[in-house]
C-alpha cells in the first residue's frame, strides 16, 4: 500500500509552491481517495493494521475508517473472495460464542467481586477451588455415565439388609453397604447388549482414564505455571523498582482493599530491602551454632509429632474391638459408631498439630519469611502425607486379610475421612474465624481482624483431593461428595472472608507459591494416589465375595482375559498383537522413557538458552543506559563549557586599547 498522510500542515507545504486554497483542499481529498481505495481492496486484518499505523491523530483515523467502511457497505456487488465471507462469519460466530461462554463458566462474577474487594492472592486460592471442582465434576460424570448407568439400569436390584436410620450420612455403612456407592455394589458380568457391555472393562478403563487425565492436566498447569513464576520471573524482575512500578493490582475496585494493597506494597519493598540487608550481614560463627541448634531443635520436635501421630492412628485402626467390631453385627448402632472415632481423631490431629507447628515456629530465628512460609508448608505436607501413608499401608496390608469385602470397606473409610474433614472444615470456619473476629475486634483489639490462610487453606484442599484421588476405586461415587464439600466450601469461605477475615500482609509471598501448590498436588499427592491404586490393581487379590473382579487374581488380569478373547477373530487379531508384542514389551516401555528423557533435555536446553537470551537482552539494556548517561555527562559537560567560553567572549573580543604605566617592566632583560 501506498502510504499517504492528510496532516493539515501539508497544506502550507503546498502553499509555497503558488498553489490556492482550492488547489490544496483538491489535492488533499485526492491523496485521501487514493488512501481509502487502497484500503478498501485490502484483507480485514491488513486494514486494521495500515488504518492503525497511519501518521496522523485518532480523529482523522476515524473519519478514513468511516470512509472505508461507507465504501464497502455501498458496494451491491457479490465478492469474488468466497473465503473472506466465511473467515469472517466463522470470526463473529467465535466471538457471540465467546460472550456468551461467559455467562456459563461457573461463579464467573463472583471471583470478579472477590478479586476486586480482596486481591489476586485471595482469589488464587478460589480458583484453585474451582480447579478442583472441575476435577471432581469430571470424574463425577464419567464414572456415573460409564460404570454406575449400566449397573443401575441392568443389574439386579439387591434388597439392603437394614434399613436406613440416618446414621449412615456419617458412618456410610449400614444402609450404603450394597448400593453402587461402593465397590462392592458392582458386578464383573457381561451385560447383554448389542455389542455386549463388559462391566470389568468399564470400571477398569473408567477409573484409568480419569486418572491418567488428572496426571496430564497436573503435569500441563504445573509446567505453565512453573515458565510464568520461574523462569521468566527470574533477575531484575523480583527487584524493588519492579515492585513499585510493575506490580499494582489494578483489578481493584474496593477502596477498604486498595488501602489493604498500599500496605502490602509497603511491606513487599520492607522485605525485599530487609533481604539484601541480610546477604550482606553475615552471622558469626556463635550466632550460626544458636541458629543452627534451634532449628534442628524444632525439627525434631515437628517430626516427633508426626511420627508419634502417625503410629498412634496405626495402633488406634489395628485395634480389632474397634476396627471390624462393625462387620460383624451390622445391625449394633454401638458398633456403628464406634467406627467414627478414627476419623475424628485424624480431624482432630489436622486441626491441632499445625497450631502446634505455629508455636514451634516461634522459637526459630528465621528472618525471611519466605523461608519461614516454606518451612511451614513442609512440615504441614509431612503430616498430612505420613498420616495418609500410614492408613494407606493399614488398608492395603491389614484390611485385605480381615474383612470378606474389603474394597468396600476401605471406601467407608475414606468416605469417613472426607465427611469429617468437611465437618471440622465448618467448625473452623463458624467458630475459629468468627470468634478470632470478634476477639480481636472487642475483647484484645491490638489483635486486629484475623488474616485469611492461604497456605493452611489450599494445604486443606490438598489433602481432601487425595483422599479422593484415593478412595475413586473404591467408590465410584465418592466425587458427588467432594463436589457438594467445594460447592459449600466456596460460598462458605466467600462470606467468612467479607465477614471475618482481611487479605493476608504478606500476599505477596502467598501468590508466589502458587506453583509450589500445584507442585504438591502432583507430588506427593496425585502421585501417592496413583501408587496406592495402581499397587490394588496390579498386586492385590480382589474379593471373593462383592465386586467386579471376584474370582479373578488380580483386577490386571480382567485385561489378559479380553485380550484372550478377542485373538481369534481376524478383525480384532491387531488389538491383541498390540498388546501383547507393545504393551507388555518391557523395550516398549524403556523407549518411551528415553524418548520422554531426551524431550526433557531439549526442552531444558531451550528454556536454559532463553534464560541466557533473557540475562543477554536485560544486561543490553543496562549497557544502553549507562551509554545514555554517559551521553548526557558529556553534553553537560561541552554545554556547561560554553556557557563558560560565552561569560568571556566579551573581554576576548573588546578592541579598546589600554596603556600599561609599568610597560618597561615587561620588556625582556637582554634588549
Amino acid at each position: 500500500m501506498r502510504r499517504m498522510s492528510v496532516f493539515p500542515q501539508h497544506g502550507a507545504a503546498l502553499g509555497h509552491l503558488g498553489l490556492s486554497a482550492n488547489e490544496i483542499r483538491q489535492e488533499v481529498e485526492n491523496n485521501t481517495s487514493e488512501l481509502v481505495s487502497d484500503l478498501v481492496n485490502q484483507s480485514a486484518r491488513a486494514r486494521f493494521q495500515a488504518i492503525r499505523s497511519l501518521p496522523m491523530p485518532f480523529s482523522e483515523r476515524k473519519i478514513i475508517r468511516n470512509r472505508v467502511n461507507s465504501v464497502k457497505q455501498s458496494k451491491t456487488i457479490i465478492p469474488t473472495n468466497c473465503g473472506q465471507q466465511v473467515s469472517r462469519s466463522f470470526r463473529r460466530f467465535r466471538a457471540g460464542l465467546a460472550s456468551a461462554r461467559q455467562y456459563l463458566i461457573i461463579w464467573h462474577d463472583t471471583l470478579k467481586d472477590i478479586g476486586g474487594r480482596f486481591g489476586t492472592s485471595v482469589l488464587s486460592y478460589f480458583l484453585f477451588l474451582k480447579w478442583l471442582l472441575k476435577f471432581n465434576l469430571f470424574s463425577l460424570i464419567i464414572n456415573f455415565c460409564f460404570i454406575t448407568i449400566p449397573q443401575i439400569v441392568h443389574a439386579p436390584n439387591i434388597s439392603s439388609v437394614t434399613g436406613f436410620r440416618g446414621l449412615e450420612l456419617l458412618t456410610g455403612v449400614g444402609y450404603f453397604n450394597q448400593t453402587v456407592l461402593y465397590y462392592g455394589g458392582y458386578n464383573g458380568e457381561v451385560i447383554v447388549s448389542k455389542p455386549g457391555y463388559n462391566m470389568q472393562l468399564a470400571y477398569f478403563f473408567t477409573i484409568a482414564a480419569y486418572l491418567v487425565l488428572c496426571g496430564v492436566s497436573l503435569i500441563y498447569s504445573m509446567s505453565r505455571s512453573f515458565q510464568k513464576n520461574f523462569v521468566l520471573d527470574t533477575g531484575p524482575v523480583s527487584g524493588g523498582a519492579w515492585r513499585l512500578l510493575c506490580s499494582w493490582d489494578f483489578s481493584v475496585v474496593n477502596e477498604k482493599a486498595i488501602q489493604y494493597n498500599k500496605n502490602n506494597l509497603a511491606i513487599q519493598l520492607k522485605e525485599s530491602l530487609s533481604e539484601r540487608l541480610q546477604e550482606k550481614n553475615k552471622m558469626d560463627l556463635s550466632d550460626r551454632i544458636k541458629h543452627l541448634s534451634l532449628n534442628v531443635l524444632a525439627w525434631l520436635l515437628s517430626l516427633g509429632l508426626a511420627v508419634g501421630c502417625s503410629a498412634g492412628i496405626y495402633f488406634l485402626g489395628t485395634d480389632p474391638e474397634l476396627a471390624f467390631s462393625f462387620n460383624h453385627s451390622p445391625n449394633d448402632l454401638t458398633a456403628e459408631a464406634s467406627t467414627l472415632l478414627l476419623p475424628v481423631v485424624v480431624s482432630i490431629i489436622n486441626l491441632i498439630v499445625p497450631i502446634l507447628y505455629s508455636l514451634i515456629s516461634k522459637i526459630e530465628s528465621y528472618s525471611n519469611p519466605r523461608a519461614k512460609i516454606y518451612i511451614s508448608i513442609v512440615r504441614n505436607v509431612i503430616l498430612k502425607m505420613s498420616i495418609l501413608g500410614i492408613l494407606c499401608f493399614y488398608w492395603l496390608d491389614f484390611v485385605p486379610n480381615s474383612v470378606s469385602c474389603w474394597e468396600s470397606f476401605v471406601g467407608q473409610s475414606v468416605y469417613r475421612l472426607l465427611i469429617f474433614d468437611f465437618i471440622f472444615c465448618l467448625i473452623g470456619i463458624f467458630y475459629g474465624e468468627f470468634l478470632l473476629n470478634v476477639i480481636g475486634t472487642r475483647c484484645i483489639q491490638s489483635l486486629g481482624v484475623p488474616e485469611f490462610d492461604i497456605a493452611r487453606n489450599v494445604l486443606d484442599l490438598i489433602y481432601a483431593q487425595t483422599l479422593a484421588w484415593i478412595g475413586i476405586y473404591f467408590s465410584p461415587l465418592l466425587p458427588v461428595m467432594q463436589v457438594l464439600k467445594l460447592f459449600i466450601i466456596f460460598y462458605l469461605k466467600k462470606i467468612s472472608l467479607s465477614m471475618n477475615c482481611q487479605p493476608p500482609k504478606h500476599s505477596g509471598r502467598a501468590a508466589q507459591i502458587q506453583t509450589v501448590f500445584i507442585a504438591l498436588l502432583f507430588f506427593p499427592s496425585f502421585v501417592g494416589a496413583l501408587s496406592m491404586v495402581a499397587f490394588t490393581v496390579w498386586s492385590l487379590k480382589p474379593s471373593s465375595e462383592c465386586g467386579p473382579f471376584q474370582g479373578l487374581d488380580t483386577p490386571f488380569h480382567t485385561i489378559f482375559s479380553w485380550t484372550a478373547s478377542i485373538q481369534g477373530p481376524s478383525e480384532t487379531n491387531w488389538v491383541w498383537w498390540i498388546f501383547e508384542n507393545i504393551l507388555r514389551s518391557e523395550l516398549f516401555y524403556y523407549l518411551i522413557s528415553l524418548i520422554i528423557l531426551v524431550i526433557t533435555y531439549f526442552l531444558w536446553q531451550i528454556t536454559e538458552g532463553r534464560k541466557q537470551l533473557i540475562n543477554t537482552l536485560r544486561q543490553q539494556i543496562v549497557n544502553e543506559g549507562k551509554d545514555k548517561a554517559f551521553l548526557l555527562d558529556k553534553m553537560q559537560k561541552l554545554q556547561k563549557e560554553r556557557r563558560e567560553k560565552a561569560s568571556y567572549r566579551p573581554q576576548d573580543y573588546d578592541q579598546t586599547p589600554h596603556f600599561n604605566p609599568n610597560w618597561m617592566n615587561t620588556l625582556p632583560l637582554d634588549m
